[in-house]
């Protein structure tokens, strides 16, 4: 079993930081905006999971993934972030909808859902775990709350992406090295390089890859 201390400060820095990136920074105006995320949305829709599956979007931020999701029929669709500020304005936009999931304003490495998933979304979270403690512990959280056969999709940096993101130093990552981290309890089942485009018109590329979870 893989233990991992929270570093109450380094939590709090963190949270610091997002909190005020979403508070002074318009929604377009970072460069992981997409009103449409079609990437996200074509892989979680080829895993064909049912309408009322149980999907989480980690690191959501201020995302339209849940509006394309809810409008989609998609009926259970929860969210973690670390900023308060971004979940609220999620909240407030998609309370047009019947229903969604549970948000939960947490750090992931400390995120503790009373449930498991079928489908774990990440577009960009993974990448900013630098320390191998941490993604040791991001993984076996993974393990924990993906449900068996169940989906964890994940976009990284890929080996020719950036050095930083948001003024942060990030990780980046080929195919083979996801696939290598997750082996224990996932197998790959499909992947895609792409380029996003940012607002600024500059360019990022990104590894997604799509494991399904073995046991």
């Amino acid at each position: 079993m893989y233990f991992y201390v929270i570093n109450n400060n380094l939590v709090k820095e963190n949270k610091k930081h997002w909190e005020r990136i979403y508070e002074t920074k318009n929604i377009d105006g970072v460069s992981w905006f997409q009103k449409k995320p079609l990437t996200s949305l074509s892989l979680i829709e080829i895993s064909n999971i049912n309408k009322d599956a149980e999907i989480i979007d980690v690191g959501c931020g201020k995302s339209y993934l849940i509006d394309n999701l809810l409008e989609k029929k998609y009926s259970k669709v929860s969210l973690i972030d670390i900023s308060n500020n971004a979940l609220k304005e999620v909240k407030s936009r998609t309370k047009k909808f019947p229903n969604s999931g549970v948000f939960y304003n947490s750090d992931i490495l400390d995120f503790k859902p009373d449930t498991c998933f079928d489908l774990w979304h990440d577009r960009a979270v993974f990448h900013f775990l630098t320390k191998g403690e941490e993604i040791n512990k991001y993984i076996s959280i993974c393990e924990k709350h993906i449900k068996k056969e169940g989906y964890l999709i994940i976009g990284t940096f890929s080996e020719n992406g950036p050095l930083k993101c948001s003024g942060l130093e990030i990780r980046k990552y080929s195919v083979e090295n996801l696939k290598e981290l997750f082996s224990n309890s996932f197998k790959l089942v499909d992947h895609l390089n792409i380029d996003h485009i940012t607002p600024f018109d500059t360019i990022q590329n990104f590894n997604f890859c799509v494991l399904k979870k073995l046991n």
